[in-house]
């Protein structure tokens, strides 16, 4: 990957340290149609990139009450 589609990540502002926290990489967006997340806890672990579409859909449902919390 070169140094313009290395991932940049951010959490949440309204994450607390409870830990159960993921960070995004929302500047491969445009470039490369695709939001990488991963576990905040594990920065060097796995990462999995979804496609923005399913990604907006997936905040969408979050923010209408349509995914419940744990």
């Amino acid at each position: 990957m070169t140094t313009e589609l290395s991932p940049r990540w951010f959490k949440s502002s309204y994450s607390n340290n409870g830990g159960a926290c993921i960070e995004v990489a929302a500047n491969l967006i445009a470039s490369c149609g695709v939001v990488p997340v991963r576990d905040s806890k594990n920065p060097s672990g796995p990462v999995l990139d979804f496609h923005t579409s399913s990604f907006v859909s997936f905040v969408a449902g979050i923010k209408g009450g349509e995914v419940g919390t744990v």
